[in-house]
Parts: C-alpha cells; structure tokens; sequence
C-alpha cells in the first residue's frame, strides 16, 4: 500500500535549544536549494526501492517539520513542492501543515506559505515566562507568539496550534496557570502538551548530570499535566491523545495517521517511514544524509521488520494513546486482567461500546502501563 501521509524533515535551526534531541542542524543561512533538491532526490529513490514508481503518491496529508521550518524564508515550500515533483499527488491533500517558530514568522512568510497551501500551522510558543524562555534557549520573548498568530490569520490562516511544555525546574518560578491564560486567550484551534524530558546528549542533559540543574519531582509534573487537562477540557477542548487537544473537528490529521498505524513516508535527515510490516529511519546527521541521497541513496540508517504479536501489540499501545482506545475483544486473556486492575485504580474506562479507553491519570502513567501490557502479551504467549 503506498503511503499517503508525509512528512518531510527541514532540520535547520538558529539555535539549538537546551532540551532538544531532535535531528537539527544549527545553520544561520539554511542551504534551501541544496535541502529540497535532497529530499527530492530520496523520494525518486524510495519511490524506485520500493515500486512506488508506477504512479504519484496519493497524499492526504502533508507535514513539513523540524528543525525550524519558518527559518527557510517565503520560497521554501514552493521550492520543496516542484522538488517533490511528479512523485506526489496533491489535489487530494487534506491537511498541509507547517512549523513555525513566533520569531522568524514574518508576514511575507504567512503570505507565501498561504498561498503555496499550508492551511495549518503549529508554533513552538513553549511558554510565555521571560526567564524560562531564556534558559530554554528560545529566540523569542512572550509576546512572539500572540504576534506570530495575529501574523497568520492576517494571511487566512486560522487552524493554528500551539505547542506548551510543562516540568521545567521548579527555581525557574515558571508561572503554570498565566501560560494558560495566554494560551486561551490566543484561541487557538490546537494546543500541544508535553512534559520537559532529560535527553543525556543535550546542553539540559549535561546540566543534569554534573549537579547544576534539579527537575521537578515526579509529583509536580502529575499536577502540572492533570491541571492543564482539567484547564484546557473545562475550556471546551477535546483531549483526543496523550498530549493533544483541540476543538472539535480541529485535531491533526497527519498525526492521526501515525497513531492508527497506517503506512507513511518520512524524508529528510533523521525522518521515520512506516510501510507494515517494515518501519525504517534516516540518518540524522543533515551532511551524512545529503551525502547519502546525492549519490542516488535513500538516506536510511537502519529497519526492522515488526512481527506479527509485535504488530497486535503495537496496536493496542498506539490506540489506548488516543480518546478512541482499543476494542476490548481484542485483548488477550492476560491483556484484559490489567485492564481490569487499570479500571480499578481509575486508570481505564471500559465503556459500554465495547472500547477500553485509559483516563486522564492513566495516561500520565502510559509509559508503565505499556511495559504491563507488554509482560501480559508474553506471558500469554509463553
């Protein structure tokens, strides 16, 4: 089955923030041409690889992350569009998304992205909490993202989505709830959550190890998730998956295809492709990638093939992330006992429609609940 969904990796950043493990290449005048022209590339050879080449992709949606994309300048996604070529099919697009950070959001850029397509758009606003910012490492202040989405409905384009992260340290005094304020005063179509992770090769990484910086402890970052779940649903947002809420009707259909486990392409560096059974990942290094694809490769790294119990499995864990959940008659014997125990403690529903859907503190604990599930799997199996 040929993919429908794809995404394409612009790794290039004016700065590396202290948290980020991303695939990014710190760049202050990005090579667009030398970019789009390798990812052109590596779709012509995934395309032959695979027998893709009969005829274009039929895309339903289209996701242009990073990396910074905003920092390629207004040509860029027209640039990328004629690279991709007869490769693709765009007359079924969907849903064309972009990244974008508040400071290098200009209103020429909003123009051209509008106009080459992008209908929706997704801010890396983080938060609006000066000296936070500042240790993050982000470019810009907190008024930047109340500019960067007055800039893009100026252009007409208003499914805008903001990013916030939460459990950053405790000394830095971040002001949860006044984030949130801002954030819904903004309204925005979308808002994504995610907690502040400790990923050892980043500056926050070395931080860490060597004694100069504290995370919060574990209970803080329990009354930082459920509070901004409590504000944003109170507010009329659906909490369709772990990390993600949305007005209704407004949740992300490229990442949509990711949690239902349909095939998609990635290309660029460090991009992730899934064509069951075989999901396979591109080097992250943008030289050693561009190296690759210029001499007529596809830019992989490395594959594995998922097993079949490894599939069932996958499934089980990619549904109980969304609001949707999983069928309870697909669980195994073994499955549905710590299902059970999850119902107990209130950290599962098992509705009436026969769907098993974990609840708001179930998902905070979605890491330990899958290594559970897991272990049921094999011991079923054994």
């Amino acid at each position: 089955m040929k993919p429908r969904h794809l995404y394409v990796h612009a790794p290039f950043c004016a700065r590396r923030c202290s948290y980020c493990d991303f695939a990014v290449h710190v760049a202050a005048d990005p090579p667009v041409e030398a970019w789009a022209t390798a990812v052109g590339r590596e779709l012509e050879a995934v395309r032959r690889e695979r027998g893709w080449d009969d005829g274009p992709l039929p895309l339903e949606t289209l996701y242009l992350g990073g990396g910074t994309p905003s920092l390629l300048g207004a040509g860029a996604v027209d640039r990328l569009l004629r690279a991709l070529g007869p490769g693709v099919a765009l007359d079924g697009l969907e849903e064309v998304t972009a990244e974008a950070n508040p400071e290098s959001f200009t209103p020429e850029l909003a123009r051209a992205w509008a106009a080459a397509g992008v209908d929706r758009l997704s801010f890396g606003a983080q938060t609006f909490h000066g000296p936070t910012l500042r240790w993050m490492g982000r470019l810009h202040g907190p008024d930047g993202p109340g500019r960067a989405v007055a800039t893009a409905r100026a252009a007409g384009i208003d499914n805008i989505g903001l990013d916030l992260i939460f459990g950053v340290p405790e000394r830095l005094d971040r002001p949860l709830d006044a984030d949130l304020d801002r954030i819904l005063a903004l309204e925005p179509a979308h808002v994504s959550v995610y907690g502040l992770s400790v990923e050892s090769a980043t500056p926050l990484g070395r931080w860490v190890a060597e004694g100069r910086e504290t995370m919060p402890e574990q209970e803080r970052y329990r009354e930082e998730y459920l509070r901004v779940a409590e504000r944003l649903t109170g507010e009329g947002y659906v909490h369709y998956e772990v990390s993600n809420f949305a007005r209704p009707g407004r949740e992300a259909r490229h990442n949509a295809a990711y949690w239902r486990g349909v095939p998609y392409l990635g290309l660029g560096n460090g991009a992730h492709s899934f064509a069951p059974p075989e999901r396979w990942w591109n080097r992250r290094d943008w030289f050693e990638y561009r190296k690759a694809v210029e001499a007529g490769a596809t830019g992989r790294e490395e594959s594995e093939t998922v097993s079949p119990a490894g599939g069932r499995l996958e499934a089980i864990w990619l549904g109980l992330r969304t609001r949707e959940g999983v069928a309870a008659s697909t669980l195994e014997p073994g499955q549905a006992a710590v299902v059970e125990s999850w119902r107990a403690r209130g950290w599962a529903d098992v509705a009436g429609d026969d769907r098993v859907r974990l609840t708001v503190e179930g998902w905070l604990l979605l890491d330990r609940l899958a290594v559970e599930l897991d272990g049921a799997a094999a011991g079923a199996s054994a």
